[in-house]
């Protein structure tokens, strides 16, 4: 799936999408788009709108958010990823985004599905609800693709079950599932599975090691002080870090590194 500037995930390739969890300025979203790409990010994924467990917690920039993403995209030519809320929203991310998020909470909003199948040709990332099966999570790729946009990328992110340490369990029994049972490239969210820092890194590789096309990482440079999701967000070096190891084990699995492409 070509995401846009030259970067495309799937097949042999190993695409690192990576950046805040929610865009808070435009020093911030900007500084970050600059150090993740600088260790090889294919693109930038950031949140301008958020949904959240309690309406009381920041829901994110909104508006203002998606031009501060197309400032960072302007600034170091990294495709930009975020989540939709609703079909309201479909014409605004035709126009701003190069790459459509359908969060987990979402992921069986049939309506929405339906929509970004028949209205945009732009890819969609369509995240694994919270408890949703495989199966069900493909037939939700099945709504979009028969609308008439088959520029799926299905994202693993972890699963609810009864365990509690870990914000969720990851699931990466669902990635070899996938590949099995599909032809569409899936990514690996092990920010949102672990819900702690430490726990990243060790989960990117052996989401790699499976066969995954491509990591999302929650990256921040001042994670302590994060409006959202701090507690799992890598700082720039730590991502640097990563990224490092990720490109050798890439190598050993037979897979080329993408990166994002030059300045607009």
């Amino acid at each position: 799936v070509e995401l846009g500037n030259g970067v495309t995930v799937g097949g042999d390739r190993l695409a690192v999408i990576a950046g805040p969890c929610s865009v808070e300025s435009e020093a911030q979203i900007v500084d970050i788009a600059r150090d993740v790409k600088a260790s090889g990010a294919a693109a930038l994924r950031g949140g301008a709108f958020k949904p959240r467990t309690s309406p009381y917690a920041f829901q994110g920039l909104e508006c203002e958010g998606l031009e501060l993403l197309k400032e960072a995209r302007a600034d170091t030519g990294l495709p930009i990823v975020t989540e939709i809320m609703g079909t309201e929203y479909i014409a605004l991310f035709e126009e701003c985004v190069d790459v459509i998020q359908v969060g987990a909470r979402n992921m069986q909003n049939f309506d929405l599905l339906k929509k970004l199948g028949r209205h945009t040709t732009k890819p969609i990332l369509l995240k694994r609800g919270l408890s949703n099966t495989i199966e069900e999570w493909l037939m939700s790729a099945e709504y979009i693709m028969s609308g008439g946009n088959d520029r799926v990328i299905l994202c693993e992110r972890g699963i609810r079950t009864f365990e509690t340490f870990t914000r969720n369990t990851l699931d990466l029994s669902a990635v070899l599932a996938v590949k099995q049972l599909s032809h569409l490239p899936v990514v690996v969210d092990p920010s949102h599975a672990a819900g702690m820092y430490w726990m990243v890194e060790p989960l990117a590789m052996a989401a790699i090691a499976a066969g995954a096309d491509g990591l999302m990482i929650e990256v921040h440079n001042d994670p302590p002080h994060a409006k959202c999701d701090g507690q799992q967000s890598l700082t720039p070096e730590k991502f640097g870090h990563l990224m490092q190891k990720a490109g050798a084990l890439a190598e050993l699995m037979g897979k080329t590194w993408v990166k994002g492409g030059s300045a607009c």
